[in-house]
Parts: structure tokens; C-alpha cells; sequence
């Protein structure tokens, strides 16, 4: 048995030494797997190139494609500087939305009642507690009311409890001009606790539940009330509103929600800002001092981003797949819904084949652009802007339309193979 160890041990001792000498003889071999290089299409390029040589009116312009296939930049002019971007302010609120709340996201409006039940009457109080939904509006009462009734509660012999997360109404940003955002356009939450409270007072009397002015109070769900009933909205619609049509109520409430999550104690439309600026240094790598973010809706004159920064927010959102899937069902798509369905872009060749955000403000003067996903010919994945500033609008929108045809060439025949 010992002969037998100390032979293992001499044939363990020369095979380290052979392993030795080879390994010195030889030059290391890595294993990590190298990406590939994916060409970007040389021909979307040339087009681009051309598209930016020809004559155009005066004004600012930056434009910048990205391969997102490629994880390559195909052609920038400009791209680096920061200009007014109007309501592609909003792919940031979009794409920092979803990455604090999550695709799946759902808002909730609550009815509860505490006290206890004598035949049809409740001896107690009835809460309604409301978070930030911005789809609930005045008619939607009614299916908290029908609620209770449909619960046997036909009489409410207490109090009307409003246990409400926004404390003000919404208030206006210190660059929007007065006449930017119609205020009576906003979910009904939105619009400040005396307003929600006569509505709701108003309601409950329609369906026959009477309370006093004394006996409607603020406060919070006592603990052991009853859930009774629920009103709930998801995130994507309140995107879908933001990105299709560019409500600026809908991404104001969006950066109100952000707010409050990010930080309760401070007031919700500074703390959404603050939060925004924080993805964008930490998350997505923007330290630029030039760029600048003032609101959620893009009503500011003062937000600038470069057509880097905005391609950097929109590559965010390719990687993420939820927020890809988010951003591609709420962008309109080019002929077919939202700010893109008309405007030329329903013509052959471009309909179909654009998932954009358009931005637009006419003061001080002629501020418009464009920012979303497209393919091109080789059927590459692309992420495009364009930033016009200084300019007449209608000039910027045909300008913005040449510049996507450029960006799709031959990427029509390349979808039907």
C-alpha cells in the first residue's frame, strides 16, 4: 500500500512538471467571447449624408442615428449640442417612469367602510382613499356608490372620510406661458382636495347617501376598515396618452407619481424633477451641464437636450425589454395613430414604418422635433433624432419627413421579405 502512494505521488509530481514547460512554451489562450462586429448599413449613411448637404432654411439643427443592432452610431450633425426639445421631454419621463414604477404599474382609487352594519345602514364612516390615478374623472364616481349599494349598505349613519395623497392642485411651472395647458383637462385628483371633495360629496348625495359639510373630512383608513371597492389604471395608459397624442396632464401626473416615490416628503413635481435629473447622471451616464430638464409634459422653454442625450434615453429603453415593449405600444406609428397619423406620413413607403415622438412649441419661436425607432435596409434596429430650433414649424415638420424617408430607403422591401 505504501509502494503503491508513493508511485502515485512521483507520476502526480512529472505530469505537473511536463504541464509546466508547456505552459511556458505556449502563449496564453483567452476564452471570453469576443462581440461581434455588425456592419452598419453604408448605404442609410450615404442617404443621410445627402439629406444633410442639400440646402435648407435658416435655423438650428442637430440629428443623430444610432445602430441599435450594431451598438454603433451610424451619422450625427450637430449631435453634441444641447436645443429646445419640446415634448420629446417626455420619452425621458416615459423611460424614467418605467424604470422606478415598472411596466406593470397600476394606480388605485379605494372605497372602504368602518363601523358595522345594522340591517341595510352602516353605523360608521365611509373612506374614500385616492392615490394619483390620472384617468379618474367625475362619471367614474358612480362605481363606488353602485358598490356599496350592490353591497346591501343603503344608508351611512357617519362620516364621509377623503384620505387623499395630493395635498394642492396641480401648479403651473414657472416658464409655461398661460395658455400651454388647459388645467380642466386634468383626471379629476389633479385639480385639488376641495374639488375632489365637493364631487365626491356630490356623488354619494345622487345615489342617496346625504352628508353634511361637518361630517366630509380629510384623514386616513382607520385601521380594521372593510375594503369595499377598487378603481384601477395602468401605467401604459397614461404613456399611451403621453406619447400618442403628447398629453402634457398625463406626463405631468406621470412626474407627480415619480415624485412621490421617489421622495413623499417633498413636494411631487419638484421631486419628480430631481428624480429625472438623478437618471439621467446616474443611470443613463448624462453629466453634461448643458443639459437641462425643467419639467415632465416639455412645456418648458428651457429643456434642452443634445440628440445624443435623446438617443442615449431611447437606447435605455431598447435594453430594457418591458420598457421597449412599453415605449413601441405608446409612440405613434407613422400614417396610422397619433401625432404621426397624418402630416405625410401616411404616404408609400413611410406609413407603417415609424415609431416616433414629435414635439412642438411656437414660441419664442419655432421649436419642433422628432425622436423614436425606425429599421433601415438591412433590417437594422435604429434609433433617430431630430432637433430643429429657430425655424418655422411647418418648415421643421417637412424637413423631419424628408429626414425619416432618408432614415427607411429600401427597409419597406426588406419588412415584406
Amino acid at each position: 500500500m505504501h509502494t503503491t502512494t508513493q508511485r502515485l505521488l512521483i507520476i502526480a509530481t512529472l505530469l505537473l512538471i511536463v504541464m509546466a514547460g508547456c505552459s511556458h512554451n505556449k502563449k496564453t489562450v483567452t476564452t471570453a467571447a469576443t462581440k461581434p462586429d455588425i456592419p452598419v448599413d453604408t448605404a442609410l449613411q450615404s442617404r443621410l449624408a445627402e439629406f444633410a448637404a442639400k440646402p435648407r432654411v435658416q435655423g438650428q439643427l442637430g440629428i443623430y442615428v444610432y445602430d441599435l443592432t450594431a451598438d454603433k452610431p451610424v451619422f450625427g450633425m450637430n449631435e453634441s449640442q444641447s436645443l429646445p426639445v419640446a415634448s420629446c421631454t417626455k420619452l425621458l419621463t416615459t423611460v424614467a417612469g418605467l424604470h422606478l414604477l415598472g411596466s406593470n404599474y397600476r394606480y388605485s382609487t379605494s372605497l372602504y367602510t368602518h363601523g358595522k352594519m345594522k340591517n341595510d345602514t352602516l353605523v360608521g364612516d365611509v373612506i374614500f382613499k385616492a392615490d394619483l390615478d390620472p384617468q379618474l374623472q367625475p362619471e367614474n364616481l358612480a362605481l363606488f356608490t353602485s358598490a356599496l349599494k350592490q353591497q346591501g349598505i343603503d344608508h351611512v349613519q357617519g362620516r364621509l372620510v377623503l384620505d387623499l395623497l395630493l395635498k394642492d392642485k396641480v401648479q403651473a411651472e414657472a416658464h409655461w406661458y398661460p395658455w400651454d395647458l388647459s388645467f380642466s383637462r386634468y383626471g379629476m385628483l389633479y385639480k385639488g382636495p376641495d374639488k375632489v371633495r365637493n364631487l365626491v360629496k356630490a356623488q354619494f348625495a345622487n345615489a342617496g347617501y346625504h352628508f353634511d359639510d361637518a361630517q366630509v373630512i380629510y384623514g386616513k383608513v382607520p385601521r380594521g376598515s372593510v375594503y369595499r371597492f377598487r378603481y384601477s389604471s395602468g401605467i401604459q395608459m397614461a404613456i399611451n396618452h403621453m406619447l400618442k397624442h403628447s398629453s402634457n396632464t398625463q406626463a405631468t401626473a406621470l412626474l407627480y407619481t415619480m415624485g412621490h416615490r421617489s421622495n413623499p416628503r417633498q413636494a411631487p413635481a419638484t421631486a419628480g424633477v430631481e428624480y429625472m435629473r438623478r437618471f439621467m447622471r446616474h443611470d443613463l451616464g448624462l453629466t453634461d451641464t448643458s443639459l437641462v430638464v425643467h419639467d415632465g409634459c416639455g412645456l418648458c422653454i428651457h429643456n434642452h437636450l443634445s440628440p445624443v442625450a435623446l438617443a442615449t434615453i431611447l437606447k435605455y429603453g431598447y435594453r430594457h425589454k418591458d420598457i421597449y415593449k412599453s415605449l413601441l405600444t405608446g409612440l405613434s406609428i407613422s400614417g396610422i395613430d397619433g401625432t404621426l397619423r397624418g402630416k405625410g406620413y401616411d404616404r408609400e413607403g413611410l406609413k407603417g414604418m415609424i415609431h416616433g415622438k414629435t414635439g412642438t412649441l411656437s414660441h419664442p419661436y419655432g421649436i419642433s422635433s422628432i425622436a423614436g425607432y425606425c429599421q433601415d435596409g438591412n433590417g437594422h434596429d435604429l434609433a433617430f433624432v431630430m432637433l430643429n430650433t429657430q425655424m418655422s414649424v411647418l418648415d421643421a415638420r417637412l424637413m423631419q419627413r424628408n429626414f425619416c424617408e432618408a432614415l427607411v430607403g429600401e427597409a419597406r422591401e426588406h419588412k415584406k421579405k
